[in-house]
């Protein structure tokens, strides 16, 4: 199982260790010039996929930062949001969304309750089932590099709207998918010891369509673990009588995503020497998230295992009504809105983070004191690929 011992030696590391770990892994000080981002994933990093599908989430999704609701699963902006913007690039367009979308510097395939293994999930809140699992995310950007080449030739006001051919090769490409094919199987009365059996199946195919992408021409490659599953309202509720660790988190269930970790980490150790032109950097996301229940009060944040905009309970999070829906209590209607004190808070809607805790894990994971070779984002790049 992964380890949390030193934590607190890792996060806010100080910005001279950028061009430390630069040098150590790369042997250059020069930063990657990553001319667009390809992601994949899902409600972690859907920018509007989902809602451009099917439907779009209630107001107050979004209100912080976009003043209305954009698709994605927070109050404003996720990870992959400051990504972008960290490079000076746009927040990326949904594949999906056919309305205003530009993909002139990358595109997200990431939608919602997406898997990575093809499986009947339900969950709270989300609709169902995905049926943008990896592998279509996959198929869907095949067919992307193709049409958009062949709409850049073509000339006109679409061409603008469009990647040139040689980002493709210099982007960099975002994962952050697998938190679904574990909460999903505990969704569908999976016991531990079934979905722990299931996650070889999953990482397996999880390298297959990092595979594919390679052979498309993807050299760069940003990789997220899944967090402390066990720590989110969704599954604290659900599973009410689970053992529980001294933060409060579901005990067993963060020790099946440290199972995950573990074996997507084995499976990105053997993809490095299977793909020697690629860079592959394994993110160690799930300390981050941790240390937001661990070490909430030292990182400025409060109550972390209580949702922000959600009703009811200990968790104040309930399967049955949502952030922004409305519910019946003693014949008269109440609206579910969002806690005062967002800017302190770490889970937004149950299942979700809010923008605050979003923001802090993207300063943290960004320094590369959180990644396996420890390279900064900025430097994540194959050297071809600069």
């Amino acid at each position: 199982m992964m380890m949390l011992t030193h934590l607190d030696d890792k996060i806010a590391t100080p910005n001279h260790i950028f061009a430390q770990n630069a040098s150590i892994v790369n042997g250059s000080g020069n930063e990657c010039n990553f001319p667009a981002i390809f992601n994949f994933g899902d409600s972690n990093s859907d920018t509007g996929g989902m809602a451009a599908a099917f439907v779009q989430p209630p107001t107050p999704y979004g209100e912080t930062y976009f003043n209305r609701p954009t698709g994605r699963s927070s109050d404003g902006r996720l990870i992959i949001d400051f990504i972008a913007d960290s490079f000076g690039l746009p927040f990326l367009s949904a594949y999906l969304d056919s309305l205003g979308a530009n993909y002139s510097h990358g595109g997200n395939f990431a939608t919602a309750s997406s898997t990575i293994k093809l499986t009947p999930i339900i969950l709270p809140q989300l609709n169902g089932q995905s049926p943008f699992l990896l592998g279509i995310q996959y198929a869907q950007f095949a067919q992307f590099k193709v049409r958009t080449q062949f709409i850049k030739q073509q000339g006109g006001v679409f061409a603008t709207l469009m990647p040139k051919k040689e980002y493709f090769h210099k982007a960099l490409y975002t994962i952050d998918i697998g938190q679904n094919d574990l909460g999903g199987g505990f969704y569908r009365v999976m016991t531990i010891q079934q979905v722990t059996a299931d996650v070889p199946e999953i990482v397996k195919i999880f390298k297959i369509n990092v595979k594919a992408l390679y052979n498309l021409g993807a050299r760069s490659f940003w990789i997220h673990n899944t967090g402390p599953i066990g720590c989110l309202p969704y599954i604290s509720l659900k599973f009410i009588f689970a053992e529980r660790d001294q933060y409060g988190c579901a005990k067993q269930y963060n020790e099946v995503a440290q199972h995950f970790n573990l074996k997507l980490k084995e499976a990105l150790d053997q993809l490095r020497e299977e793909l020697p032109q690629a860079a592959i950097t394994y993110v160690d996301i799930y300390s981050v998230k941790y240390s937001l229940f661990s070490n909430s009060a030292k990182y400025g944040f409060e109550q972390p295992l209580v949702t922000c905009c959600g009703f009811g309970g200990e968790y104040n999070y309930s399967t049955t009504v949502g952030c922004g829906q409305t519910i019946e209590v003693n014949g008269s209607q109440i609206l579910v809105v969002p806690c005062e004190n967002r800017p302190k808070r770490v889970v937004w809607d149950g299942i979700h983070y809010t923008e605050a805790a979003n923001k802090f894990i993207f300063d943290q994971i960004s320094t590369g004191a959180f990644s396996d070779p420890p390279i900064p984002l900025n430097m994540a790049c194959h050297r071809t690929s600069i």
